[in-house]
This record gives structure tokens, sequence and C-alpha cells, in this order.
């Protein structure tokens, strides 16, 4: 799975410690989930598009 978390927190001008804080994870949680080797829940991928205005689907893509 690719994410695009990094991308929209960078437009948000967010540290990777800023929305864990945001989302209540640790900031390697944040780390994982950018480099694609952590596949969040339904609720923290809903908590982490909340905090960066997008929707899940634009956060996180699924490749087959």
């Amino acid at each position: 799975m690719k994410t695009r978390i990094k991308e929209f927190r960078a437009k948000h001008g967010m540290t990777q410690e800023d929305l864990a804080r945001k989302v209540g994870v640790r900031r390697e949680t944040i780390v994982f989930l950018e480099k694609g080797k952590y596949n969040p829940s339904l609720r923290l991928a809903h908590d982490i598009a909340k905090a960066l205005g997008a929707k899940i689907e634009e956060l996180f893509v699924f490749e087959e």
C-alpha cells in the first residue's frame, strides 16, 4: 500500500510529530505509515484523513 500522508502533511506544514499528536499515536507510527510498512485501522485512517483535510481514499492507495 502506498500513502500520500507525507505530501498532505507537507501541504499543511505539519511535522510527523505534529500529526502523531493530533491523531493520538507515536511518531514512529506515522513514519511506518508514510513508508507503507503499516496498515492502519479504519479509525486511524479516518482520524489522519480528518487531520489533513482529505478523504481516506486520497491518502491511501491500495494497489492490486
